[in-house]
């Protein structure tokens, strides 16, 4: 479930790219070239964070999926001492 949030991010993240990337002017002088700039750099960050996330995130253990009875069987179990 992680993997299609972060997928979705990459995805959300690219269009956001693609609309605002022809608007902004980075060459500008002043207050306008410095957002440009900012914009640009927190959008690599957002980029490239869910790439990581989505590329390095752990395997899930496929083997050892529990049924909702091994679970409960597990609960009723009582340790004293």
């Amino acid at each position: 479930m992680k993997k299609n949030r972060y997928l979705l991010c990459i995805l959300l993240c690219g269009v956001l790219l693609y609309y605002g990337v022809p608007r902004l002017a980075p060459y500008d002088a002043g207050i306008s070239g410095v957002f440009s700039i900012t914009w640009l750099a927190f959008a690599i960050f957002v980029l490239a964070g869910n790439l990581t996330a989505l590329l390095y995130a752990p395997k899930g253990k496929q083997g050892s999926k529990k049924t909702l009875q091994q679970l409960q069987k597990k609960r009723k179990i009582r340790y004293y001492q």
